[in-house]
């Protein structure tokens, strides 16, 4: 038996991963889904009558030991990932598929199930219990429990087959971003860029054994020189590097994967009886349909666009005038956009980063979630990593009780892929009376310490680190009966709600000069720096937005319609970025092909949840702001009625629990200055 099928002997029942072995993972699995499966037996052969403890509380338990397999595995496989744990994962998703679909599927459990449904009236029932019912009930009428056997099999062979072509997109993304390179030996090929950026390229070179530079894929890498690099050329061959994953016509190439994806999804809901992917996957989410998600998309795009080409229109001009050029192209937008913005507001990433040394934005970070939630954060150095990059904290509240583990990991690598992401390892619930408290982690990909400079963080870095933190304040306050409903287990349309309001104090003078200060004469950042942060915060806001709206209506292009005709995936991709285009196309280049979170993570039909949750953080701010950002008693609401309930309840009731009334869009319209 493996040590991830026994209880964690470890401290605070953390992951013991130094005791891992990769070839544990397939056997822990398999005996994971045998242990498992023994659960649902136990419920089905039961011999009293279906109840909700018997039968939706038992249910929702169940599993717990294969979760945290999983938990563990997944977690591994995207930030410290190799050839043997992709090959496990490969093995392993379809059974996973398969044991998701025999409890759905299974004909005994779902009598009782819906036994105890349809007694729902008589039952006194709370909130969360409710909820809990409903769900499980819907988590077998959407998945196949009312389909005739010969429809129940074509459903398994669907999800298997997607379980497998999911994993493989993510693995050619990862290799294609990991084979290239842009090796550099001449100085001047790297003019303009800042002096820490030459230096991470140099650490590169040398870390390779090779003279010179090295430039790559990874946003640390990439980001600084599409905005800073002067070389107009080398800005074009790497932005076409980047646009090219997957688009390659090569054994890497993702185009036939994103096809028959969004082929299967569209067969699976016709299977379920629903018209497209989209009317099933929003079904479950605030915004209820394809129809009103479009309608939302347009609505935005109809107050953006404006002012988008306007932006567009100064950002040509600008280029022209400063260095002839005749057609922008979408290799110079980072660069002249940078340009402009110094022109503009005097402001650069250079002037701010000196500010934005990671550990002080960190401590930003905590001292927030101090003051707004009364958190503690210690970092320990006992508790097991799965690599030395990780930091490791525990977390208690103002009476020094357990609240969370958190464990963070900042800088990109090889078997890491690109981005930044929450995620768990291991669930809030109540349980025998014992409230487990979660394991939670945030990573990232930030630029690295170089021999002469600590990680000094973009202004676009800090803001991530706060939205991934907001995320994992979601998981860590959360206070749940059962793990299904814990955390950030909500509909998915609200679950960026609590990662994006937390952005807002990075724009805010009481929050910066909580930490940040210089890191060579720790002089706090000066006011008019701040001034300028606030005051660009909405620069290109409408090309933003309109970035941004183009990814959703792509997402929906895919998947709220049959895509039955669709032949040419940069053909249709061309066609649905139309209404949103300002650059002229790159022929070589195509996003569906990388777009990893609709055809590999969660976002299929939920790119709009973005913007969407625009929506509700501006307007949740505004509250904040209206009552002081540190407001104990808005504070206490949002912790009370969002970040502690997880999907307890319907999200609109709990926003209005909040709020005391449902958000309007004025409030983002206002933020982004495109109200008029």
């Amino acid at each position: 038996m493996s040590i991830l099928n026994n209880t964690f002997n470890t401290k605070y029942n953390t992951a013991p991963f130094s005791s891992i072995k990769t070839e544990d993972f397939l056997p822990a699995f398999k005996l994971g889904i045998e242990n498992a499966k023994a659960e649902i037996d136990a419920i089905t052969k039961n011999n009293e009558s279906p109840t909700f403890e018997n039968t939706i509380e038992a249910l929702d338990y169940s599993g717990e030991e294969l979760d945290r397999i999983s938990s563990i595995f997944f977690n591994l496989n995207s930030a410290e990932t190799n050839d043997d744990i992709q090959k496990i994962a490969q093995e392993v998703s379809p059974l996973l598929s398969e044991f998701s679909n025999d409890i759905t599927l299974n004909e005994e459990l779902f009598k009782r199930v819906k036994s105890v449904y349809d007694s729902k009236a008589d039952l006194e029932l709370t909130t969360e219990q409710e909820t809990l019912l409903d769900k499980k009930y819907k988590g077998f009428s959407r998945n196949g429990a009312n389909l005739a056997e010969d429809k129940k099999d074509k459903l398994r062979a669907i999800d298997k087959e997607l379980s497998q072509l999911k994993l493989k997109f993510g693995e050619h993304i990862l290799a294609e971003t990991n084979a290239y390179e842009m090796h550099l030996t001449e100085e001047s090929d790297l003019s303009g860029l800042p002096e820490g950026a030459k230096e991470a390229a140099k650490q590169l070179a040398e870390s390779k054994d090779k003279d010179g530079w090295l430039i790559t894929l990874d946003y640390p890498s990439y980001i600084p020189f599409m905005t800073y690099a002067d070389n107009r050329a080398l800005r074009e061959e790497l932005s076409k590097a980047f646009g090219r994953k997957g688009f390659q016509n090569n054994e890497l190439d993702n185009q036939d994967i994103v096809l028959k994806i969004a082929q299967l999804r569209f067969e699976r809901a016709q299977l379920l009886g629903y018209q497209t992917h989209a009317h099933f996957v929003l079904e479950e989410r605030m915004a209820e349909t394809p129809e009103k998600v479009t309608s939302f998309l347009n609505e935005l795009l109809e107050k953006a666009k404006p002012a988008a080409k306007d932006e567009f229109k100064e950002l040509e001009d600008f280029a022209k005038d400063l260095d002839g050029i005749d057609q922008l192209q979408k290799w110079d937008s980072g660069y002249y956009s940078e340009k402009l913005k110094q022109k503009l507001f005097d402001l650069d990433d250079e002037q701010l980063k000196p500010y934005f040394k990671l550990e002080n934005v960190i401590n930003g970070a905590f001292t927030v979630a101090n003051k707004l939630f009364g958190l503690q954060f210690e970092e320990i150095n006992t508790i097991d990593k799965y690599h030395e990059d990780v930091l490791t904290y525990k977390v208690t509240d103002n009476d020094g009780e357990l609240v969370s583990i958190f464990y963070a990991d900042f800088f990109p690598r090889t078997g890491k892929r690109n981005g930044a992401w929450m995620t768990s390892y291991k669930p809030q619930m109540i349980k025998n009376g014992v409230n487990e408290r979660p394991h939670v982690s945030i990573v990232c990909n930030f630029t690295k310490p170089t021999k002469s400079k600590p990680s000094l963080l973009t202004f676009n870095e800090v803001t991530t680190l706060f939205h991934e933190f907001g995320h994992a304040l979601h998981g860590m306050l959360a206070n749940t009966t059962y793990p299904s409903l814990s955390g950030t287990s909500v509909y998915w349309d609200f679950v960026e709600l609590p990662s994006q309001v937390l952005e807002n104090w990075c724009y805010e003078k009481e929050a910066l000069e909580l930490f940040a200060t210089h890191y060579e004469t720790a002089a706090v950042i000066p006011m008019a720096l701040i001034d300028k942060i606030k005051a660009s915060s909405t620069f290109h806001e409408g090309m933003q937005t309109l970035r941004q709206l183009s990814f959703g209506l792509l997402d929906m292009s895919w998947h709220g319609v049959d895509p039955s005709e669709i032949k040419d995936v940069k053909a249709h991709e061309v066609d649905a970025f139309g209404d949103t285009s300002l650059y002229p196309d790159v022929a070589e280049n195509c996003m569906s092909t990388s777009f990893s979170h609709i055809f590999q993570g969660g976002y299929s039909s939920g790119y709009y949840s973005y913007k969407w949750a625009e929506v509700l953080d501006a307007d949740a701010f505004e509250y904040f702001k209206e009552e002081g950002i540190f407001n104990k008693a808005v504070a206490d609401k949002f912790k009370t009625f969002v970040l502690s309930q997880g999907g307890t309840e319907n999200p609109m009731t709990l926003y209005k629990k909040f709020r005391g009334q449902e958000p309007k869009p004025e409030a983002l319209l206002r933020r982004a200055g495109l109200l008029k």
